[in-house]
């Protein structure tokens, strides 16, 4: 958890980010929530109320201060796409909790933010067409789930064939990766299919999961790409968007490297590229 108070700071001593361009988000509306999450189940976390097998199954301690955290997140993303809309570009320094169901958390995920902020867009601001590129290493079941029946979000997620969760869902595009992946094969998956992809989903927006968890240091990984190769994935994602004018709101996903500064560094990339991508 440390990592995204490590990030923010690295980026203002980086100065990649003004203090003024990093603002805290206020908490998700429940009845934004409601436009993904059951009512039961936002009931259930607010209220710390979940029986002890889902919250076995969420992998964090129920607390209200891990409430507020869900919250907090879920409208980071928010405010990520409605600034991706208006600049091109938008980003949350947390968020990408893939694993949420409408019905339940699990994983470390609590609620979709990314889910979430699709439909609050689309409900508030006449976003029709979403891709989502889902680039953690762990496949978007939760994501995936929640727009099964909806051809208006094309879900891609590129993942660790042999990772959690081992019971998949099926988004519209799965590219399942052997363990040990490299730089090349990666990049090289990652240059055939993504832009077939927005051509086909011809999205007014994307939401691009940034997984730090790919790294071949990563302790739930199980994959082989090196810092620069994620840097170089991140500008892949973001070249092949400004090139079709297409607006991307980023979250950063896992990552769970034993040296945090790892971790660290790999999502700093990930604004730079991004900054790069979208002065």
């Amino acid at each position: 958890m440390s990592k995204y108070r490590r990030v923010e700071r690295r980026l203002r001593d980086l100065r990649l980010l003004a203090p003024e361009r990093i603002a805290e988000p206020k908490p998700a509306d429940r009845a934004m929530l409601q436009l993904v999450h059951t009512s039961s189940y936002v009931d259930a976390i607010l209220r710390q109320a979940l029986p002890a097998p889902a919250v076995r199954r969420l992998g964090f301690p129920l607390t209200a201060a891990l409430a507020q955290r869900a919250l907090h997140s879920v409208q980071g993303t928010i405010e990520a796409a409605r600034d991706a809309l208006v600049h091109g570009a938008g980003l949350n320094l947390a968020g990408g909790t893939h694993h949420a169901y409408a019905d339940r958390g699990e994983g470390f995920c609590v609620f979709n933010d990314v889910a979430v902020a699709i439909r609050a867009l689309q409900h508030t601001r006449g976003v029709q067409r979403v891709v989502v590129i889902d680039l953690d290493v762990h496949q978007g079941n939760g994501t995936a789930h929640v727009f099964t029946d909806d051809p208006h979000v094309f879900t891609l997620s590129m993942h660790g064939a042999n990772n959690y969760p081992f019971r998949k869902e099926r988004s519209r595009l799965d590219i399942a990766l052997p363990d040990q992946t490299t730089d090349a094969e990666y990049l090289d998956r990652l240059t055939q299919h993504l832009g077939p992809v927005l051509d086909a989903a011809e999205p007014d927006l994307a939401f691009y999961l940034a997984g730090a968890d790919p790294y071949h240091g990563d302790r739930f990984g199980r994959l082989g790409l090196t810092v620069e190769g994620l840097r170089r994935r991140d500008r892949l994602v973001y070249d092949t968007c400004t090139a079709r004018a297409v607006p991307v709101a980023t979250t950063l996903a896992g990552g769970y490297a034993d040296d945090v500064a790892d971790v660290v560094q790999i999502h700093i990339n990930t604004v730079a590229e991004m900054l790069a991508a979208y002065a």
